[in-house]
């Protein structure tokens, strides 16, 4: 069966370029033009995946991921964005988004991106995902390193006794942080092992995300847990 995805964007070009290309690439694509057109076919048929633009009349494509988080529902989220301050993608992350593409795009990128939250929620879809050699089989139920404690079949991360409320991605990039603490793995392993793709050097999707979950981690009065290595990547420890 063809993989379903609701696409909501306002604007009709846009809209119908990509219904069509995601239908030539195989996906059973749903096109709705707003916010409030995206949650009504989301309640009706539920889809594999959603693609949301962030700017939409009435209700926008934040407030629909808010709604659907609200209620439970964890479909994979891609979210179509034109504001390219960091600020407003972390609006879209917070709202529960799962990752998003900044237009102008290259329709590539956008299936690059699908792909990789798709294999990420169908773990019986076939696909192999390479991993550094350090990486422990996932099975490892329990996982802890600087003070942080992760539950990985129950998808729950602490630090100390404060539990973290993680979005998909964030959990699984701090899970391998994790598992490869006092490691440096460079930017290139990170892409791969979460997003399955390498949008190479002048991508900030890695930066942005890496940003938000130190915020997330921030304790007042405690050491700063994933330092940079600059122009290598990114390590887990606590000096």
């Amino acid at each position: 069966m063809p993989q379903t995805v609701l696409l909501a964007e306002d604007d009709r070009a846009i809209r119908h370029a990509l219904e069509r290309a995601l239908t030539l690439e195989g996906y059973q694509v749903t096109a709705v033009a707003d916010g409030v057109e995206a949650l009504a076919q989301a309640h009706k048929t539920p889809p594999d995946v959603l693609l949301l633009d962030v700017m939409m009349p009435g209700i926008d494509g934040l407030q629909v991921c808010r709604v659907l988080r609200a209620e439970g529902d964890r479909t994979p989220i891609l979210m179509l964005t034109a504001l390219v301050e960091t600020a407003d993608r972390i609006a879209g992350l917070d709202a529960g988004a799962d990752d998003y593409v900044v237009k102008p795009f290259d329709v590539e990128e956008v299936f690059a991106r699908l792909r990789a939250l798709l294999r990420r929620t169908s773990p019986d879809n076939g696909a192999v995902v390479d991993v550094p050699k350090e990486v422990p089989p996932s099975s490892d139920r329990q996982i802890e390193a600087a003070g942080l404690r992760m539950d990985v079949q129950a998808r729950r991360a602490w630090r100390g006794e404060r539990e973290l409320e993680l979005t998909r991605t964030e959990f699984e990039l701090l899970e391998l942080l994790v598992r490869n603490a006092g490691i440096v793995l460079d930017h290139s392993t990170i892409y791969d092992r979460i997003w399955g793709y390498d949008f190479g050097p002048g991508s900030k999707n890695l930066a942005v995300y890496v940003g938000y979950l130190r915020r997330k981690l921030e304790e007042p009065g405690a050491p700063a847990l994933i330092h940079t290595v600059r122009g290598v990547g990114y390590v887990l420890r606590e000096d």
